[in-house]
């Protein structure tokens, strides 16, 4: 196959694009890592990002007018790969195994089949636009095959793996039936970064415990490929952060203070409790629902003292669980507001929709109490989010211990989102936190978020699997 030109190529399942019907054509898609990605490696411009439109069919060859820092190329995906690829292997198996199992991952081989389809299809994309000796940085768990499969037919490249979501204990991973052809695809790579010590230690001890690596030091192993010749794999943490600075300068905004301040008039209690999720059935939505409703019937709380108000985005409306979690939180809603709601103000103000970045800034400046309390969860950047919002020191953040920003957040009030009565002693306490308390615990909690912002993770990352030796694997 003909070598591409690029020395950098990201590969993830989908383009940072969307297709707008409204204006007909491919905009970029919201959110702050795709811009803060590529300011961080400007210096490797031009780049390649590989990835599948979202969209059913073939990919357009073209993508209209792009950054000139950048170049996409689509990887087409079928009707039934959509099925069987995404909705079915990588969002009905290895979603739910990787969190924990909170839901019983199903198994069919089928799925699975897609699923090496769709991953050698990306190998072809990404080798082809790869230049000699490039450098290639591949994202997340739609796509560990591919490590291996570009190794294979790339050796002169560098390869770096990310995983986004958590990493499983061993004995929870060997339930995979294709679990040895997973660990040996990411053992393709030369940097496999993770977003949690937990995570990287569970790594580690899979891929020794299935006998696909032996242990190096911390954070090496060792792999042998067909030719029984042996190469090293860095395994690392490497927490993902946000923009921060993108975060502070809307939180300094007049028109989003003002927005903040009409969203508590509207709201219209003395305390604002608030959570932004997708609408997922690892974000523990239902339960925190449960428990704030369980707190105004034993009235902890004077009526109209506290409103929550729950951001709930649509995600994956296709898939049966999705449909039935959401029908289970509505009626959740319901039942909570008509028991405690009032003429005119709401128990819970519930959103299943997407919310503008300034509209959702706002939220966290009217919000007195964030509520992040996921099953499990790889890092959550909602909770490093309103952190960072909070520029006044002000404001209060339950915290589940079990997502990747519970290491770095220890001033957060943390808390077991399976145990329901101590969720609810968590939302108390935080509503009833002295001023001097919550506010020292939010300035330490800004500052460590300011430390470790998404540019640090690029560069940490990039630098790392730069340093890797490829001609000495």
């Amino acid at each position: 196959m003909p070598q591409g030109t690029s020395h950098f190529v990201i590969a993830a399942n989908r383009l940072p694009v969307r297709w707008s019907p409204v204006e007909n054509r491919w905009k970029p898609s919201p959110g702050g890592l795709v811009s803060a990605m590529l300011t961080s490696l400007q210096d490797v411009a031009p780049l390649h990002w590989v990835g599948w439109t979202g969209v059913a069919g073939d990919a357009p060859a073209e993508f209209g007018e792009g950054e000139e820092e950048m170049s996409l190329l689509g990887v087409s995906l079928s009707h039934a790969e959509t099925e069987l690829y995404y909705s079915g292997m990588s969002n009905a198996t290895i979603w739910p195994l990787y969190h924990d199992g909170v839901r019983p991952p199903e198994f069919h081989r089928s799925w699975w089949n897609s699923y090496v389809e769709v991953n050698k299809r990306f190998c072809e994309a990404v080798a082809s636009v790869s230049a000699p000796g490039a450098t290639v940085w591949i994202h997340d768990y739609h796509l560990q095959l591919l490590p291996k499969m570009l190794r294979e037919q790339r050796p002169d490249v560098k390869i770096g793996f990310f995983l986004h979501i958590p990493f499983p204990p061993a004995d929870l991973f060997a339930r995979l039936p294709f679990r040895q052809q997973i660990i040996e695809g990411l053992l393709g790579a030369d940097v496999i970064g993770v977003q949690t010590n937990r995570s990287r230690d569970n790594l580690r001890r899979t891929a020794i415990f299935l006998g696909a690596a032996e242990a190096e030091r911390d954070n090496l192993l060792v792999v042998k490929d067909k030719a029984e010749a042996e190469y090293k794999v860095v395994v690392e943490r490497f927490a993902i952060g946000i923009d921060v600075a993108r975060f502070e300068e809307a939180a300094q905004s007049t028109a989003v203070q003002q927005r903040a301040e009409e969203i508590r008039e509207m709201v219209g209690v003395e305390k604002v409790l608030l959570g932004v999720d997708r609408l997922d059935y690892t974000k523990g939505i239902d339960i925190r629902m449960r428990a704030f409703g369980e707190l105004l019937s034993e009235e902890f709380f004077a009526p109209g003292e506290c409103s929550m108000v729950q951001v709930a985005e649509p995600s994956r409306s296709n898939v049966n669980q999705y449909v039935e979690l959401r029908e289970h939180v509505e009626q959740l809603v319901g039942k909570v507001n008509g028991l405690h709601g009032q003429l005119g103000r709401q128990a819970i103000h519930y959103f299943h929709k997407s919310q503008p970045f300034e509209e959702i800034v706002a939220m966290y400046l009217a919000a007195d109490v964030m509520l992040v309390t996921p099953l499990r969860d790889g890092m959550n950047l909602v909770a490093k989010e309103y952190v960072t919002a909070r520029q006044d020191d002000t404001g209060a953040l339950v915290l589940s211990e079990f997502t990747g920003a519970a290491e770095l957040l220890r001033d957060a009030i943390l808390v077991n989102p399976y145990d329901i009565d101590g969720l609810k002693r968590a939302i108390n306490e935080a509503v009833r936190m002295p001023t001097a308390d919550a506010s020292a615990k939010m300035k330490r909690m800004r500052e460590a978020v300011s430390g470790n912002d998404v540019h640090d993770w690029v560069r940490d990352f990039v630098n790392c699997l730069v340093a890797t030796d490829t001609e000495s694997n």
